[in-house]
């Protein structure tokens, strides 16, 4: 097949194009080329000389060897390592100059992404996915781009359908200062009706959650002993006194209402993954197991062995329990509900119900901490 030339006059005013703008986008059903330059947006109405998608093929290859000095395009090579942020810092003002969206991907992507570029990359393809993966770079989020790709998520995430995206999204611009109070009190009120965006507010601010709950109420008799451990280098005292405080109590109310209203998978693992790390002060090494007994049992042995668990238990005869809870829920992540996911897609009540009795020692231990299950 003969290799498609472009027009002369397009030749001509792409050539002009590249020259003075710092971005390219291609509109392919307009068949128009746009450029990004400080003066704002210039524009490329193009004439195929033959098929477009032929002629698109040699717009391309033209914008590559103005960028890049070859007309490949955005390197076949690098496409594996696009969302792996392996990207050379130095080339990406030029990858967003191809007009691929792989390569803007690379740029979103890359770790030495600058506000000024994420500027030109959002202008380049302002999707929600690249929002995501800008937001996710802390120079971003702290600079003027911040907000407005804060912003586009909020606006959005009534149109998301997926949970692990709106757990990410509301994640993300939980950000200090990238939304206001207002705005953050609406998407927590969406929680109510919408379990996963509690998600990401458990995931972004653990312990500033919007609502009322206060310490438990025997928190202030052990504090002054889990304080003083703690001090001493006890991780385990540390945590209890956490689960113990107001805001402690917050995360466990409001993480055992979530783990009971899920209609999908990704959510139930992000919520488990989440408790646990939540408790990673008690995981002591242990891999990952798919079956609550064993945990249960370890859990147990680890309470009797641990030198920490003692040394609490010394300084707060009462908190037994609760010491054991810590230890079970450190390992109840996702792989306590792997063996279901992966024979079934259920959704809803029905995967409720399937999971409902892997589920419950994680609400009863939960339930020992918040104190209600003292006897």
């Amino acid at each position: 097949m003969a290799v498609l030339e472009l027009s002369n006059e397009d030749t001509l005013r792409l050539n002009v194009l590249v020259m003075n703008v710092e971005a390219v986008r291609i509109d392919e059903r307009t068949m128009s080329v746009f450029g990004l330059s400080a003066r704002g947006e210039a524009r490329v109405a193009l004439n195929p000389t033959g098929r477009n998608e032929q002629y698109l093929k040699a717009v391309r290859e033209f914008l590559s060897t103005a960028a890049l000095g070859s007309p490949g395009g955005y390197p076949v090579h690098l496409n594996r390592w696009t969302r792996m942020g392996q990207a050379r810092d130095a080339n990406l003002a030029k990858l967003l100059m191809l007009g691929e969206p792989e390569a803007i991907t690379a740029v979103v992507c890359a770790p030495g992404l600058t506000d000024a570029l994420a500027r030109r990359a959002w202008w380049a393809d302002p999707t929600s996915d690249n929002a995501r993966r800008m937001l996710a770079n802390e120079t971003v989020a702290q600079g003027g781009m911040g907000q407005i790709l804060a912003g586009h998520l909020v606006e959005h995430l009534p149109f998301e359908t997926e949970a692990r995206l709106m757990i990410e999204s509301v994640r993300l611009v939980l950000r200090a200062g990238l939304i206001t109070n207002d705005e953050r009190q609406k998407l927590w009120d969406k929680g109510a009706t919408q379990p996963s965006y509690r998600i990401g507010f458990l995931q972004a601010d653990p312990d500033n959650l919007p609502h009322e709950v206060s310490a438990r109420a025997d928190f202030e008799s052990v504090d002054g002993a889990l304080t003083q451990l703690a001090r001493e280098g006890n991780s385990l005292a540390g945590l209890l006194r956490q689960c113990l405080s107001a805001p402690g109590q917050r995360y466990l109310a409001i993480s055992a209402q979530v783990l009971q209203k899920f209609s999908d998978q990704d959510a139930v693992v992000a919520l488990l993954n989440t408790l646990s790390r939540y408790f990673i002060a008690a995981r002591n090494g242990h891999e990952p197991c798919q079956d609550t007994t064993v945990i249960m049992a370890d859990a147990e042995s680890t309470a009797t062995r641990s030198i920490e668990a003692q040394s609490l238990l010394a300084a707060a005869p009462t908190l037994a329990r609760e010491i054991f809870a810590a230890y079970a829920l450190a390992r109840m992540d996702e792989a306590i509900v792997t063996p279901v996911f992966a024979r079934s897609s259920a959704s809803g009540s029905l995967m409720r119900r399937k999971i409902e009795p892997i589920l419950k020692p994680v609400l009863e231990q939960m339930a020992v901490l918040r104190g209600a299950a003292r006897g």
